[in-house]
């Protein structure tokens, strides 16, 4: 019989599968990423960093949207497990991280502030192209096994192929441009969670979560939502009236 974290594993591929929609949201897609990752995986957080194709690599989705997970994934724009992997192309683990200052000194300092105690980061690869990695963390001490980081490297290689899709189906549009306008949309995802927390009281998980429900349910593209939201032309009203209680969880 199927078990329930099968049925899982089985939804989460066919989601990462499903580029093909005239509204594909690429940062949308990379949060369920995220999202599906630590429940699958059962690890504390996860988080994806991207490449601008220009040198440069961002961190574009998150598991939460929690300050500190997200000041941390940012650190590993210029080292960390994460880096590490995309330089390699490979896998990369710590089952210590408090062992690991001489090799990640300033990730490692704010990782294990943050109460996280091993790591791991897969690239975002197909063939000899790497757009990005995935980070999973977690507050306990126990490692990562090899069936876990396999698994997470298959959930991020079907995140790739689709991302790739895409954009071979929108041949009008480089990589580059996409991924470039997904970073601008990061920033005006958080000044939209800002406006939101702020009128509501909410925490930015909180106010990030509204964001994202208010746009499925009403069938809006997430970033369209939150433009809107920053040039006034939804008031934080409308979205806090509708669903004062955001759901964060992930969907049976």
């Amino acid at each position: 019989m199927t078990t329930r974290r099968e049925q899982r594993l089985a939804q989460t591929f066919v989601a990462l599968s499903d580029t093909l929609v005239d509204d594909f949201d690429v940062l949308d897609f990379l949060t369920l990423l995220a999202e599906r990752a630590t429940a699958l995986l059962e690890v504390t957080a996860a988080g994806v960093i991207l490449s601008d194709q220009r040198g440069g690599w961002h961190p574009t989705a998150a598991s939460s949207e929690d300050a500190h997970l997200l000041q941390l994934l940012a650190t590993q724009t210029h080292e960390g497990p994460c880096q590490d992997s995309i330089t390699t192309a490979a896998p990369v683990t710590s089952y210590d991280l408090s062992a690991e200052h001489a090799r990640w000194p300033t990730f490692t300092e704010a990782a294990v502030a943050a109460g996280f105690r091993t790591a791991a980061a897969v690239p975002m690869r197909l063939r000899r192209q790497t757009i990005g990695a995935l980070t999973l963390l977690d507050t306990t001490p126990t490692a990562m096994d090899t069936d876990s980081i396999q698994l997470g490297q298959a959930l991020a290689d079907q995140a790739t192929v689709g991302i790739l899709h895409h954009r071979a189906l929108r041949r009008e549009e480089t990589l580059s441009e996409q991924l470039q306008a997904t970073l601008h949309h990061r920033v005006v995802i958080e000044q939209a969670k800002g406006i939101l927390a702020e009128a509501g009281n909410l925490s930015m998980h909180q106010a990030f979560q509204l964001l994202r429900e208010h746009a499925r349910v009403h069938g809006h593209h997430l970033t369209d939502l939150a433009h809107s939201l920053t040039t006034r032309t939804t008031r934080p009203g409308e979205l806090l009236d509708s669903q004062p209680n955001p759901s964060t969880g992930i969907q049976e």
